[in-house]
């Protein structure tokens, strides 16, 4: 190894001091002059860029607020969602999302220590550990009838089992240990009553607490009281009453020691005392206590002490149980929109209840009022609040005690975009977007173009904190820079962040996300950090007297200027209907991308069925749409006669198809060119004619996953040249779909069939003709089914029966139409032209290659990667069960792979084969959520 020596010469002091100028103003002027990298360490690759937590619509809220330790509200959604709040600040101490079909029915507390969770339909009962949300104990309650779900957590119950939670469910009542969660006992009362229906609505204790009732129906006139020793779970009384004109079996409260029911006409209320255990309906008519009425009346499902809550007409009636159960009287009528919060108790005599009402859209009143004879008016707030929350839909009250030792209250109001705040003294002391919890769709659009004109100094405020800003970067680079600059220098990254600006960035990745949730709003999110720019509850899914029960279902990119960016903002298409059925009216909004604004909206007279984006832009840069209707009619979009003129030149070149899960077909239309009424040029309808079809005999098949490439995927060249210069040539034609089915017995989860009964068949069908362009069975396989159709390949998950394993398979198709055309010589100087049109009803000679592997996570979705030129290899973006995103290079899921590769096919980039797919770490996009 050769060496090298260094000599070293002395210097003079002002040459010295010369090469130190030097150097310092050589460093100053680098950097000044370098262009700034951005890079990751090892460490940081996987780690989230951000991350936010919703729960969802809130529909049951416990609060939890001792004297000591935290304050917190325990809630649970209807994305069936456990979680701990902090009543200060809104944040997540912890949260625990269920399964899609373990319902939440009902939370409690119980010990002070536990949250008590009831859910699948009262057959799962599970304790979590307040502090921090552990899984303390969970019992499952067997049970064959469907029933009602009602939980009850005694508080002083007088026997020798304390601890006892009650739980009815299935037609059983049972009594769980508080401790363990181990069954004490369980009862039945159907028994006796095998040929009439028995309904379960209330379970309560008895006025000295030493013994159980159960309240409910029998038939259709009669109600009826058990009376359960809470030692043992034996029925110690059974009492029955009828009423001749019938019941209204939807509800039953019972408040204190008084059972309230309506009739079958919903105009009288029936009451009885239930003390004892002994029955006596009493009715008072409606009419006694509102005069003029016109509807049915509607019992409220409100916890009161002695009181209960009807709605009638618009009004909302809070009655007083007298000292009789036949004494009723008018507590207090409060007009629509309003809320009443259930009654909290503050003393055994004394309960207090809330109201809220809407003023107009920007304010509200909170109103707290005392239940003690003489319905005090002690509390009356205005809150300020964002139109764009809607009307508020539910309200839960909390007390606490102020300085001076009297009641103050705090209000958790849930509004009709399904986000929660907490109100206090006047005040929105928090708020929390918990729709975002509930997205059904989403997509993306361009931010604004930065404008012309904008010199540094407006972007850094002026010159001289730019320069400042540079010679601090600079003294932090040197190692120069002291405690408070590097504090300083960490503002200005935080201020100046460039991934939070809020015009495009060069390459792209700077966008909005604009997301669409359940309860009908649209909110626009910064790709850079998360945070909501702007969010509007649209106007034109509202309910109305017109349509009671509007649903969004997509949103989609209406238009995207490129000529007129700087002039004109990008708009989304909403689409949704009037209604939950099929045959409900479309309902059809447009709101600019930029502002949230709603430009305009259409209800339309036919429903929708699908919609198809069309690859073309009229003079504005809007994208047509064809919107189909059940009778498969075509309706263009948008209105115009220069949209009109477009697609009558391309009408032969359009084709679409409907899959029938349920009748097993998928059939094939094109535009009827042949019918060109007054019905076209007026109405912008165009009639369809079926094309083909394709049956599958519903005895051996059932369509389980559908799935097409993305319309607007770019594809950079249909040639893949190989190593050894042979050319294979991809069949990117879009008009392909692939189907999976699976046999009848398979179609269940997971294990519910023999392997020899199971079997998967996935197919490519062309949906111009309807041609089978490839067909392949996997014996012993069944769904659930998730799939990624990309370019000239499908990627699709499964479960293998036999090998208890998920698998997943790869098809790649190529078009062998240009198999003369071998090397590159001949593609770059023969006569072909892959630019040329090609036909689907043109012979097809394909070739299929295929492999499987074994994949070991669940998996939720599925994705793939894309580019704006599709240059970039493929990445396969796996959602596995548990919330996490793993990134896969196309590469191992080749089906040219083989054990010993050669080395062309080395060169190629052709991987090994395994008989699994392997999951490092650094292959996981995210950590767990």
């Amino acid at each position: 190894m050769a060496s090298t020596r260094h000599r070293f010469h002395s210097a003079s002091p002002n040459l010295l001091r010369a090469g130190f100028m030097f150097v310092v103003f050589t460093a100053i002027f680098a950097g000044f002059c370098v262009i700034s990298c951005n890079g990751l360490y090892e460490d940081q690759v996987g780690v989230i860029d951000w991350h936010q937590q919703y729960i969802g619509k809130v529909k049951h809220a416990v609060f939890h607020s001792q004297k000591s330790g935290r304050k917190r509200v325990i809630v649970a959604t209807e994305e069936n969602v456990i979680a701990s709040l902090n009543l200060r600040r809104g944040e997540i101490f912890w949260r625990h999302v269920l399964a899609e079909t373990d319902v939440v029915d009902e939370i409690d507390i119980a010990l002070g220590k536990y949250v008590i969770t009831l859910s699948s339909s009262g057959s799962v009962i599970r304790a979590w550990n307040l502090p921090d949300g552990q899984l303390v104990w969970e019992s499952f309650l067997d049970g064959s009838s469907s029933s009602k779900s009602l939980l009850s957590v005694p508080v002083d119950l007088k026997n020798d089992k304390e601890n006892a939670i009650l739980v009815y469910g299935r037609g059983w009542l049972n009594a769980v240990s508080g401790i363990d969660g181990e069954l004490l006992w369980r009862t039945d009362f159907s028994i006796g009553s095998e040929d009439t229906e028995v309904s379960i609505e209330r379970i309560d204790l008895s006025p000295d607490r030493e013994s159980i009732y159960a309240i409910g129906f029998i038939g259709k006139s009669s109600v009826a009281v058990w009376v359960v020793n809470p030692g043992n779970g034996q029925i110690m009384k059974h009492e029955v009453a009828t009423y001749d004109g019938g019941l209204s079996l939807d509800k039953l409260i019972v408040t204190k020691d008084t059972l309230v029911a309506l009739d079958s006409a919903r105009s009288t209320i029936i009451t009885s005392s239930i003390t004892n255990g002994e029955l006596s309906l009493q009715q008072t008519t409606l009419s006694s206590l509102l005069e003029d009425f016109s509807s049915e009346a509607e019992l409220l499902l409100l916890k009161f002490v002695g009181a209960f809550a009807l709605k009638v007409d618009s009004h909302i009636l809070l009655i007083k149980v007298g000292n009789t159960c036949s004494e009723l009287y008018l507590l207090e009528k409060v007009s629509e929109p309003a809320i009443i919060s259930d009654g909290l108790l503050l003393s055994p005599e004394q309960q207090a209840f809330a109201v809220v009402q809407h003023l107009d859209k920007n304010r509200v009143s909170l109103t707290v009022m005392l239940d003690d004879g003489q319905n005090n008016e002690i509390l009356k707030e205005i809150v300020e609040l964002d139109p764009q929350r809607g009307i508020l839909q539910k309200v839960f009250i909390n007390n606490y005690l102020r300085v001076d030792m009297s009641h103050g209250f705090r209000a958790l109001v849930i509004a009709e975009d399904h986000s929660l705040a907490l109100l206090q003294q006047g005040e929105i002391v928090w708020s929390r977007e918990d729709g975002l919890a509930e997205i059904i769709d989403a997509t993306t659009a361009e931010l604004p173009l930065e404008s012309d004109g904008v010199s540094v100094a407006d972007v850094e405020h002026n010159l001289f904190e730019w320069l400042k800003g540079h010679l601090l970067k600079l003294k932090a680079t040197l190692m120069l820079a002291s405690a408070e600059e590097i504090d300083v220098i960490q503002a200005r990254r935080l201020n100046n962040a460039e991934k939070t600006k809020m015009t495009r960035d060069h390459n792209g990745f700077r966008k909005l996300l604009i997301v669409l949730t359940k309860a009908g709003k649209l909110l626009a999110l910064h790709s850079g950090d998360g945070h909501i720019v702007w969010s509007q509850l649209i106007p034109a899914f509202r309910k109305t007297e017109e349509c009671q029960a509007p649903s969004v279902l997509k949103v989609l990119p209406w238009r995207i200027p490129h000529q007129h960016a700087l002039d004109e903002s990008p708009a989304v298409l909403i689409m949704g209907k009037c209604g939950l059925g099929p045959d409900n009216t479309g309902i059809l909004s447009f709101v600019d991308s930029h502002s949230g604004k709603e430009l305009e909206s259409y209800r339309l007279s036919y429903p929708i069925s699908q919609v198809i984006p069309l690859p073309m832009t009229d003079s504005t840069e809007q994208r047509l749409h064809l919107f189909v209707d059940n009778n498969a009619r075509a309706h263009l979009f948008p209105r115009t006669n220069e949209a009109l003129s477009m697609f009558l030149k391309q009408m032969s070149n359009i084709y679409l198809y409907f899959v029938d899960i349920e009748k097993g077909s998928i059939r094939g239309y094109g535009i009827n060119n042949q019918d060109m009424s007054d019905m076209v040029f007026k109405d912008y309808c165009f009639k369809t004619r079926e094309l083909w079809s394709v049956l599958f005999p519903s005895e051996l098949e059932k369509i389980v996953a559908t799935v097409t490439k993305m319309s607007d995927e770019v594809v950079h060249t249909q040639a893949k040249v190989l190593t050894d210069q042979e050319v294979l040539y991809k069949y990117v034609r879009k008009n392909v779909l692939f189907v999976v089915t699976v046999s009848p017995r398979a179609a269940g989860p997971i294990g519910s069939t023999a392997p020899e009964e199971a079997w998967l068949v996935a197919y490519l069908i062309d949906t111009v003709t309807g041609r089978i362009l490839h067909r392949v069975t996997h014996q012993g396989m069944q769904g659930p089914v998730h799939a990624v159709f990309s370019e000239n390949w499908v990627v699709y998950h499964y479960f293998n029966l036999r090998a208890h394993r998920y698998e997943m398979s790869v098809i790649d198709i190529y078009d062998r139409s240009h198999a003369d055309t071998k090397n590159v010589l001949e593609l770059m100087l023969g006569h072909h032209n892959l630019t040329s049109p090609i036909s689907s009803y043109s012979h097809v000679d394909v070739e299929v290659k295929s492999q499987s592997y074994f994949f070991s996570p669940s998996v939720k979705t599925i994705a793939t990667t894309s580019t704006a030129k599709g240059i970039t290899s493929k990445q396969l973006l796996i959602g596995t069960i548990g919330d996490q995103v793993i990134a896969l290079d196309k590469r191992f899921f080749d089906p040219r792979r083989s054990q010993n590769p050669s080395p062309a096919e080395r060169e190629d980039g052709i991987l090994p084969l395994s008989e699994g797919i392997p999951i490092f770490p650094q292959w996981r996009v995210c950590e767990e959520l």
